[in-house]
């Protein structure tokens, strides 16, 4: 089957994490949004998504093209009412878009399709930054299922403390020395390569992605997602590291979500629970305000090649940008915008090619490129101020 994933308004709801991505890219639990389906659903996927993207993320039309929209959770029932869908049938949430089974003419005038059905089974759509670490340990308990089912984990050394082996899988290469591991509460997964070095407490569930790494003395609480080839030290609790991203050294990390390519100085920190315990604001692109979370524990959200200094304080709620580097003294805005040079209000823009130097010699250590593409992709994003 030809699976277009499409971008509706969560795409908007999620910047600045999707700024630099479709929506189908990013990370909760133990996979990306596109690995899960793929995992549930066969078929040849591609993306359609907003125009500055799709150079990098682009669609591959077929005269029947299966459309879904990739920020509904893909429970079981929702799964089999999409793989149900007949030739010209849609498939909706009161007014909203799940999935069209469809021409690509006939997507493009979804309104005149009268072939519709109202799904009334559990939904949960990921439509607010905060909703990918809300609901960050469903997702691990969702995608461990998928992943080690029928399937045999490497074994576990002696040398460890274990609670629950049963709930904690290790992957081929997977290292684990000298480690507290409690898997009671939620499953512990250690991907391909991934290391868990001495002296780490670990409460799950834990999704722990391929060459990802703990530092030694590490603590991490349920919730948390370390992606790909990240490293983690301190203190992490209900946190997603999408990939490639550090925070390798002494701070607290909580109910947060950091893009790819992301770097945290030593000891910085974020708080995540308000002094009076009110509820936190969050800033939106859409409205250009600060909207309602309606949390009592709302951390940091930060995009893509964003960096902090050595000791930075970030507040609840805090919003950074793709590219912002903050390293100025005292407690940083609320809302940092993208390619922000220093964090503060009345900070100076990062010069762009600057940026792109800083990105491109972070990324050469994990041997990865920063191709023309990634660049023009950035520089939409540095052009457009009042939108990213």
């Amino acid at each position: 089957m030809n699976i277009i994933f499409f971008d509706d308004k969560e795409w908007a709801n999620l910047r600045p994490l999707t700024l630099t991505k479709p929506l189908a890219e990013l990370r909760m639990g133990i996979l990306s949004f596109r690995e899960r389906w793929e995992k549930l659903i066969e078929g040849n996927y591609s993306y359609l998504t907003k125009e500055y993207l799709s150079e990098k993320y682009s669609a591959q039309v077929e005269n029947l093209n299966l459309f879904i929209n990739p920020a509904y959770f893909p429970f079981p029932d929702l799964v089999q009412a999409i793989r149900n869908l007949k030739d010209g049938e849609v498939l909706m949430h009161q007014e909203s878009l799940i999935a069209a089974k469809v021409s690509w003419e006939d997507f493009q005038n979804i309104e005149k399709i009268h072939s519709r059905h109202n799904y009334k089974g559990e939904i949960l759509l990921i439509n607010r930054l905060w909703d990918l670490f809300t609901y960050n340990d469903l997702a691990i308990k969702f995608d461990f299922e998928i992943i080690t089912k029928g399937r045999k984990s490497q074994g576990i050394s002696a040398t460890n403390g274990i609670l629950n082996s049963e709930n904690i899988f290790l992957e081929e290469g997977a290292v684990v020395e000298f480690s507290v591991l409690n898997a009671k509460s939620g499953p512990i997964y250690v991907g391909k390569d991934a290391e868990i070095m001495e002296g780490s407490l670990v409460r799950g569930s834990l999704a722990l992605c391929e060459g990802a790494k703990l530092n030694m003395g590490t603590k991490i609480y349920s919730g948390t997602t370390v992606g790909p080839h990240s490293k983690v030290g301190g203190e992490v609790n209900n946190s997603i590291l999408m990939g490639y991203s550090n925070k390798g050294h002494e701070g607290f990390l909580g109910n947060s979500v950091l893009g790819e390519w992301c770097n945290l100085g030593a000891d910085t920190n974020n708080s995540n629970l308000k002094n009076n315990y009110s509820t936190i604001k969050v800033w939106d692109y859409t409205e250009n305000t600060y909207i309602e979370s309606g949390l009592q524990f709302c951390g940091l959200m930060m995009g893509d090649f964003s960096k902090s200094a050595i000791n930075t304080q970030f507040n609840t709620g805090t919003v950074a940008g793709v590219s912002a580097n903050v390293f100025e003294s005292g407690f940083p805005p609320k809302f940092i915008p993208s390619f922000s040079w220093g964090g503060r209000e009345d900070s100076p823009k990062f010069d762009f090619e600057k940026s792109c130097e800083a990105a491109q010699k972070m990324m050469e250590r994990r041997k990865k490129l920063l191709t023309e593409v990634d660049k023009r992709i950035l520089k939409h994003i540095y052009l457009e101020p009042s939108e990213y």
